[in-house]
């Protein structure tokens, strides 16, 4: 098994696909990685060699900004948002939609599950 960036790549996928299983490298960015590395997207990871795997692994090293610490860099950039008080660093601090989205209805995404009503709420005392 192919390991790159700190990720088990599946063996019995191919290496255009197996490369999105890293954090960050999609379809467009896994092909110019193997383009870049001359390994031919269409092979499956088993059947790569030692050499073709430390070529990929050098070009992503090259490229940078993969997993851990691309992760740590859209954390801070969100912390920076909230600091300075932006309208998105509010919305992300509330747990809110960022986008611009409805909050009216929809938007259980970021706001969760729905609070029911309260159950067994005690009515009005009875005049005696």
């Amino acid at each position: 098994m192919a390991r790159i960036a700190g990720v088990d790549l599946p063996r019995h996928k191919q290496a255009r696909i197996a490369l999105t299983y890293i954090f960050g490298i999609g379809n467009p960015r896994a092909l110019r990685i193997l383009t870049t590395a001359n390994v031919d997207p269409v092979k499956k990871v088993q059947d790569l060699g030692e050499d073709e795997v430390n070529r990929i692994r050098q070009v992503i090293e090259s490229e940078g900004n993969v997993e851990g610490d691309l992760r740590k860099q859209i954390q801070m950039d969100i912390k920076r948002l909230m600091d300075i008080g932006s309208y998105r660093g509010l919305r992300h601090r509330r747990g809110l939609p960022v986008r611009g989205q409805r909050t009216h209805t929809n938007a259980r995404t970021r706001k969760g599950p729905r609070r029911g009503t309260v159950a067994n709420k005690k009515k009005a005392a009875a005049k005696t």
